[in-house]
This record gives structure tokens, sequence and C-alpha cells, in this order.
């Protein structure tokens, strides 16, 4: 059985839901090779008693789980450049250098932050 949402003629849901059978599409039987697609498209469906909103929530929530370790990589990337450069910065006008130090603390805050990204993207 397949769950279709019928329309009015302006396109609009009618919010009546209505399962189709093989006798509604003139098919005595189950086409050869069906018999395992009709369930799988059936599951793939949306529930219409589930409320609009609650899927979506539940689809952002999981969307934000799955990308929590590449954003975490990416701040860190962030992070250890910034860090590592003021750093730098603050030791060449403690010292009166020329920017050295920043420029030290950037290449370290790039080498750190791209092995941390690297860790992230390669997990096993």
């Amino acid at each position: 059985m397949i769950r279709c949402f019928p329309t009015v003629g302006n396109g609009i849901s009618t919010g009546v839901n209505r399962v189709l059978t093989a006798q509604d599409s003139g098919l005595s039987g189950t086409p050869p090779g069906w018999p395992g697609v009709l369930p799988q498209l059936a599951r793939h469906m949306p529930d219409p008693n589930d409320h609009f909103l609650a899927r979506s929530l539940e689809a952002l929530q999981e969307n934000v789980r799955r990308s929590g370790p590449a954003a975490g990589a990416g701040y860190t990337l962030i992070g250890a450049i910034l860090l590592l450069a003021g750093v730098g910065y603050l030791v060449d006008r403690w010292a009166g250098t020329a920017p050295g130090f920043m420029l030290t603390g950037l290449l370290v805050g790039l080498v750190v932050g791209f092995y941390e990204l690297a860790k992230t993207v390669w997990k096993k």
C-alpha cells in the first residue's frame, strides 16, 4: 500500500489521507520485482499523525549532532590560529621586536589547527 496525499484543484492539500491499493491502479496483482519495493516506499513516506514542527526539530537535532565534530574542528582551527598569533603579538610588543613571534605563533597555530582538523576528519 502506498500513502497518497490528495490535493484540491488549486494544489492545496485537503489533509485527507488515502491508501492506494493494487485494485485502485487497475492491477490484479503485484508486478514482478515489486514485492520488496512497496514496503520501502511506505517506510520513507511521512507519518501524517506526526506533527510537522516535531519532525522538523528532530531532523535539526540529528543534523546538529552529526555536524558537532566538524564544527568543533573548525572552531579549534580558528581558535588555535588566533590564540597563538595573539600570544606572538603580545611577545613582540613586550620584547619590542618585529612581527617575528606573531608570524611564528600564526604558523604554529595553523599547524596545530590543521592537525586537530585532520584528526577529526580521519577518525576511524
